[in-house]
């Protein structure tokens, strides 16, 4: 059976990361220092700075809970977190070695992962854990499903967050589900959700590779072990929990022969040779 064509780069290397340079950032970790650490209460958001070649944790404190990411260029927001292009170019679930990217006309790495301790594998149903697949829950969907007012969904929580910024929610845009187990039903193609596997304890690490503004927002239906919406919906608070967050900066040694990735160089002509003018 031939397997079917995908994104892939003509020249391997052009994908290729540096494996053992990551994995001395995740295992070495006597030689970092903590710069910065929070707490993001239960259906909230929080937005805040990782620079380039500093480590970031989204950190499991109480109990399971799913965490919608957004990141921007914190000097640019116009280049953002691209996930349907990660998607192609890495996977519908992403862990450990993959990377996010940044839209057009950028497309670069934005952050690499380089330590996840959720073990999940594929379950009997194909899903699947830190989900590309879906998107953030929003009140405008809340609104078609239920009828219903509700102002604390993550897109809600990520606007919200973002605002201190200068952005707003125009900049809110497809997120990493962090925690979240994802698939498609066999039978019929559909998206389902199941509840996260995260324990106290379990982590989301990632190395920045540009200087990013990062956002979450602790998503209100929490674990996800009970439904928002449908006939059986409830109001799943009490499965709702905080999540963590520390920022990292590794030993500067660690960092020798690494450079930020630059924006893709494409000359932008797009066929065209000339201006063009609109006739009035």
């Amino acid at each position: 059976m031939t397997t079917p064509w995908t994104y892939l780069p003509a020249d391997a290397g052009a994908m290729a990361i540096d494996r053992a340079f990551y994995g001395r950032l995740a295992t070495e970790t006597a030689r970092r220092e903590l710069v910065d650490s929070f707490v993001i209460p239960i259906r909230s958001g929080r937005a805040w700075p990782v620079r380039a070649g500093q480590l970031c944790r989204v950190v499991v404190i109480e109990g399971p809970q799913v965490a919608d990411f957004n990141a921007w260029n914190l000097h640019n927001p116009r280049e953002r977190f691209w996930a349907a292009r990660t998607k192609q170019l890495e996977a519908s679930h992403v862990t450990t070695g993959n990377r996010l990217w940044s839209c057009l006309p950028y497309l670069r790495p934005m952050l690499t992962i380089t330590n996840d301790t959720i073990d999940y594998g594929v379950d009997e149903d194909g899903g699947r854990c830190h989900d590309l697949l879906g998107t953030r829950c929003d009140p405008y969907v809340n609104k078609l499903l239920t009828g219903a007012e509700f102002d604390f969904s993550c897109h809600s929580n990520l606007t919200r967050a973002v605002l201190p910024w200068g952005l707003s929610e125009a900049d809110v845009h497809d997120v990493l589900n962090i925690f979240q187990v994802t698939g498609l039903t066999k039978d019929s193609d559909r998206y389902f959700m199941k509840a996260s596997p995260a324990q106290q304890g379990d982590f989301f690490e990632f190395f920045a590779e540009i200087d990013l503004l990062c956002a979450i927002s602790t998503c209100p239906g929490g674990d996800l072990s009970l439904p928002l919406w449908g006939p059986d919906a409830t109001d799943p608070v009490s499965v709702c929990r905080p999540l963590g967050v520390e920022v990292y900066q590794p030993d500067a040694a660690l960092l020798d022969g690494w450079q930020s990735p630059q924006p893709s160089d494409y000359a932008g002509l797009h066929g065209m040779t000339l201006p063009v003018f609109r006739r009035e």
